[in-house]
């Protein structure tokens, strides 16, 4: 009895715990890495999975986060930007966990 009771107990728990680690291998986190390019900015976005992110907008905003430019990404996930006066930051906010972010002294 107590070895049946413990092995339903053993496989509750196993279903609890894949269940919680399950839901963390299908979140998928949005990246964006970016390059200065003569005077401006390529950067490219996705995915974690590494599908694309097209359609999707990506912001540059100064330190005040008023936002200096917008850009939709193009049919290959990319976004390019004029190189903006002072100091700034680039983020892929895809909504759903934390936001991509790029500091201007990571391209210099």
């Amino acid at each position: 009895m107590i070895a049946a009771v413990n092995t339903r107990f053993s496989a509750a728990a196993l279903g609890c715990l894949l269940a919680v680690c399950t839901s963390s291998v299908w979140a998928h986190y949005p990246y964006m890495d970016c390059a200065r390019e003569g005077d401006g900015i390529r950067c490219e976005i996705g995915f974690s999975d590494g599908t694309f992110a097209v359609g999707s907008d990506v912001v540059v905003y100064d330190y005040d986060e008023r936002e200096l430019a917008r850009a939709t990404a193009d049919e290959h996930s990319q976004v390019y930007f004029d190189w903006p006066d002072g100091e700034f930051f680039i983020q892929f906010d895809a909504g759903h966990e934390d936001p991509a972010e790029y500091d201007y002294v990571e391209l210099k």
